[in-house]
């Protein structure tokens, strides 16, 4: 298993789900509505919640972005 530094970002393809990876087990999400933020703070407790992670981290459906992108939106 790789180990990853946190935290790590992530955004979704289309760019309207921004991603703070803060551990395997936790993460920030922001979601852009329209000209509005939603964010919402995920703690993963079941396992298909833990491989979402695992996805996010592996870029399996999202890209990388870094620091300074992700405090931009």
């Amino acid at each position: 298993m790789k180990m990853y530094t946190f935290p790590q970002y992530r955004k979704s393809p289309n760019g309207l789900n921004w991603y703070k990876i803060i551990s395997e087990k936790e993460f920030v999400e922001i979601q852009l509505i329209g000209s509005k933020k939603a964010v919402y703070t995920i703690v993963a407790h079941q396992y298909p919640e833990m491989l979402r992670i695992q996805d996010m981290l592996k870029c399996n459906g999202y890209v990388k972005v870094d620091e300074i992108e992700f405090d931009n939106k």
